[in-house]
């Protein structure tokens, strides 16, 4: 590991903590307004929290390379316990995968399925207003919606998806961290998901008209092979699941606290696609990961030797002033959001955007034409995870319109 430079600024905060993953936003304000760089006594580890550094480094992949792992383990060192997937690989096998889950989620294949997500939506949002008051769990709604239309979408089995998705999806990326007691929880409370979750992968037990079975039919032609076309579909599971929940629960959020806000995109339901990228911006649920050198390099002023871990913070550079604005800190709806960091950048970027963008929007859509305001009532519980951010309860009210 590289050691501290003497010019770097020094931060003892631990972003690994309860307390700092409960609520990210003053570290981030204290890691911004340290320099372009820090060094991180906790981890031993330089940190990039200002959107021109870490916009830098998620562009350049050659430089910063994904093949020794998203986490703080090197894995060209320590082998990982499961072979990677997407994520962590690079061209040249990054390249194929990456063009078999493209033609996968192509606007074309995916224009369909726009009806059986809006159809699920309706249903969602009719329970909602069946209840006496009005009351739901802005988090419960966001899981039923997505755990149904996108394990439909990728064609995985019904019977088991909830108790074994959401526990192996928090439990993947918890590897991305440190491994202490918040990440071994998560592990340990998906054990013997992984498993599940790759069995329900293989082409057998998919749908034939799913989107799992459509990677498969790389494998057929050779683009992949069998064991990465499991971990493609394990992929997409990733991709349109575990953060378009949190997604869909930080929006709705937002949109409860900004009563102002949310009555103007009831009136203009078009405008609800800009509510949600700057929820993806002010409140991204995909918050830190790193990437490691694969030559000598520059970046922020610090000199950095080949094979040198770095840790990047899109949710920090998502509220970086010099690119947003001196009210970076505000959520508006009414902001152009779009260049957020949430996605990544470069040839990393999330590849199941836009089958989450459209999981969103179907359903975004709908609440905001037939509910005319929301508002909470009970604080929202955070949900402690050491990569990703988002709420474990939300308790709101919606009106009808």
């Amino acid at each position: 590991m590289v050691s501290l430079t003497s010019t770097v600024p020094v931060l003892d905060d631990d972003p690994y903590s309860p307390e700092i993953l409960a609520d990210p936003y003053p570290f981030f304000d204290r890691l911004r307004a340290a320099g372009p760089a820090v060094w991180l006594n906790a981890h031993g580890v330089h940190a990039f929290g200002r959107d021109a550094e870490v916009r830098a480094i998620l562009e350049d992949h050659r430089t910063f390379i994904s093949g020794a792992g998203v986490g703080i383990v090197n894995i060209h060192h320590h082998p990982p316990l499961r072979r990677p997937g997407i994520l962590e690989v690079d061209p040249p096998i990054h390249t194929r995968m990456r063009a078999a889950m493209d033609a996968v989620i192509a606007p074309r294949r995916l224009r369909p399925r726009r009806k059986d997500f809006a159809t699920c939506a309706k249903e969602v949002i009719d329970e909602v207003l069946a209840t006496d008051d009005g009351r739901f769990d802005a988090a419960r709604l966001a899981e039923k919606y997505v755990l149904r239309v996108f394990g439909d979408a990728v064609g995985i089995p019904r019977a088991g998806r909830e108790e074994n998705l959401l526990a192996q999806g928090a439990a993947n990326f918890s590897t991305f961290g440190p491994q202490n007691e918040i990440a071994r929880r998560w592990i340990a409370e998906a054990e013997g998901t992984y498993d599940w979750v790759l069995e329900n992968c293989a082409r057998e037990a998919l749908d034939q008209a799913g989107m799992g079975a459509q990677i498969w039919e790389f494998a057929d032609s050779g683009v992949i092979d069998a064991d990465e076309a499991t971990l493609l579909v394990r992929a997409l599971l990733s991709a349109g699941l575990d953060t378009t929940i949190f997604a869909i629960t930080n929006t709705l959020r937002a949109l409860s606290l900004h009563r102002d806000q949310y009555a103007r995109i009831h009136v203009e339901p078009r405008t609800v696609r800009y509510a949600i990228d700057e929820a993806f911006r002010f409140d991204s649920p995909f918050q830190s990961f790193y990437r490691t050198t694969s030559r000598d390099t520059v970046i922020g002023g610090v000199e950095l030797p080949a094979d040198t871990k770095v840790l990047v913070f899109p949710g920090s550079a998502n509220r970086d002033a010099s690119r947003w604005g001196r009210d970076a800190h505000v959520y508006d709806a009414n902001r152009d959001a779009s260049g957020h960091l949430t996605f990544g950048m470069g040839i990393h970027q999330c590849v199941g955007q836009p089958i989450s963008r459209m999981e969103m929007d179907a359903l975004l859509s709908a609440f905001v034409t037939r509910i005319a305001r929301i508002e909470p009532t009970a604080a929202a519980e955070p949900l402690v995870h050491t990569t990703l951010r988002s709420y474990a309860s939300v308790p709101l009210r919606a009106i009808p319109a």
